[in-house]
């Protein structure tokens, strides 16, 4: 199989010294103390990405499995479970509630929209009786981002935990776990953070730990058991065998955010973002959204007579690179840029909108100037 560069929203590109570290030679992590300390500490940096002092836990799987994870641990049959849905994955949410014998209430916005706070407000008004409630931070397969800053505290305020799926948000936009009271903040490790695939991230607040002592029912699962990772230090082991390399290189994905700075890796993101969303609408394309559009990933709107699926092969067939569509009902209709972690860099953007560019004008698309040249003018009049 020939490689092909990708510019889907994740996985990212890993910088060299993250590929070096997760090819180190590692200890025997049942068995070795150290590494759990380790463990820890790495847990700890995360947490201080992720703008929390909660316990932070660092799970073997792919980001899906802390949004799992959340879900299980707090969900007891007949929970009802508030899922605030403006994407395909704030949906989605709702699956895991049922899986677990909890009953969610859907409650759907725009998908051109962000959630809207006062209508939010307005429901709790009348019905606040939920034990937490989710939602997506960064909703990839529309781009959409959520205000984390104003949902959560808005939840709380009626006593409800939360649960925020930010695995395509977190460092390319900011968390701030504690300042915005989020109870449960699931990440991952394969896209803004650019490291490898493998490694689910949960912070947990003590109001979400209380919650899981105080169940009545055990938690319906071992893997997807928040709890089974309590009293790990004391006792010197972790519940299952972790995957050492993968944390070696999370460790030093870290090391490179902070060495950066997160308020500059949050600047980068925005800054090539804005270009990539102007320079799109000045080529004579659409967005997909009306508000709310992330920093971590551009939903375009292909013309019907092109089709999103059709743009996508040629691309892949004819210059070799990845791009990604949508999911579900928009798969034919978006095409998804992905300017996340080490895919948010000019030189990097410039290529993958030169090749679309390319490939609109191959199946027939008269684009209002080159898009590569528009992004690049467009960054640098903005900087």
């Amino acid at each position: 199989m020939r490689f092909k560069p990708s510019y889907a929203p994740g996985p990212t590109d890993v910088r060299e010294n993250v590929r070096l570290a997760l090819a180190k030679k590692t200890n025997n992590t049942d068995f070795d103390k150290e590494f759990i300390h380790y463990y820890h500490e790495v847990c700890q940096k995360m947490g201080r990405v992720m703008g929390t002092t909660n316990e932070v836990l660092l799970l073997a799987g792919e980001g899906i499995l802390a949004l799992e994870a959340a879900c299980a641990s707090l969900t007891e049959p007949g929970d009802r479970v508030l899922v605030l849905d403006n994407g395909i994955y704030g949906e989605g949410f709702q699956d895991f509630v049922r899986m677990y014998g909890g009953e969610p209430v859907v409650l759907s916005f725009d998908y051109h929209k962000d959630i809207p706070v006062e209508e939010l407000r307005n429901y709790l008004e009348k019905d606040h009786d939920f034990k937490y409630a989710t939602f997506v931070h960064c909703d990839t397969p529309t781009s959409i981002l959520n205000d984390v800053s104003q949902l959560s505290p808005l939840l709380k305020e009626y006593g409800i935990l939360t649960v925020v799926d930010s695995v395509a948000g977190m460092v390319g936009e900011p968390i701030d776990v504690d300042q915005n009271q989020i109870d449960i903040c699931c990440g991952g490790t394969q896209k803004a953070i650019s490291a490898p695939v493998g490694l689910a991230i949960v912070s947990i607040s003590e109001d979400a730990k209380k919650a899981m002592d105080n169940r009545i029912t055990p938690i319906a699962s071992y893997y997807a058991n928040l709890q089974i990772f309590k009293g790990y230090i004391e006792k010197g082991t972790l519940p299952y065998t972790m995957p050492a390399g993968n944390i070696e290189a999370l460790d030093v994905a870290l090391d490179n955010i902070l060495k950066e700075g997160q308020l500059a890796v949050y600047e980068r993101h925005a800054r090539i973002a804005s270009a990539v969303r102007k320079s799109i609408q000045e080529y004579g394309l659409t967005l997909f959204l009306e508000s709310g559009c992330s920093n971590t990933v551009t939903a375009i709107i292909i013309p019907a007579e092109i089709g999103a699926l059709r743009l996508q092969q040629h691309i892949q067939e004819t210059y070799n690179l990845f791009i990604a569509t949508s999911l579900a009902q928009y798969e034919d209709v978006i095409l998804r840029i992905g300017h996340m972690g080490e895919n948010a860099f000019i030189e990097k953007i410039l290529s993958v909108l030169t090749v679309i560019d390319n490939g609109l004008r191959d199946l027939g698309f008269k684009g209002k100037g080159n898009l590569g040249q528009l992004f690049l003018d467009t960054y640098r009049a903005e900087n």
